[in-house]
């Protein structure tokens, strides 16, 4: 069995997934309305400077996570936005699972 073909096979498999298909034409759709899609790229890279500065140990300033309640309460109600990101967290979930799998795999015994 080639590691590199069953890599391809699970990229194919990936993009055939109703979770991937559903976050491209949500993608499609926001893309297509220029403001919401800048504010969706705001609150998404508020979100990732969050993250970052919690991977760092830190928590991030206090007014971030502000910020963040605010752009996805005011999100949350466009009911676009709302497709996008629960479609975009189905992707996530699913790639994250998959991570998580093959981790298990890959993870360093301990004696």
């Amino acid at each position: 069995m080639n590691v590199y073909d069953q890599a391809h096979q699970l990229a194919r498999a990936l993009k055939e997934a109703p979770e991937y298909k559903a976050y491209m034409e949500m993608k499609d759709a926001v893309n297509g309305k220029p403001e919401l899609a800048e504010m969706l790229n705001d609150f998404q890279e508020k979100q990732f400077q969050m993250q970052a500065a919690q991977l760092m140990g830190g928590e991030g300033a206090p007014d971030m996570s502000e910020q963040i309640q605010e752009l996805y309460q005011i999100l949350s109600k466009d009911p676009l936005a709302a497709r996008y990101l629960q479609a975009e967290f189905a992707f996530t979930r699913m790639i994250s699972d998959v991570y998580g799998i093959l981790g298990e795999v890959i993870k360093p015994k301990t004696q």
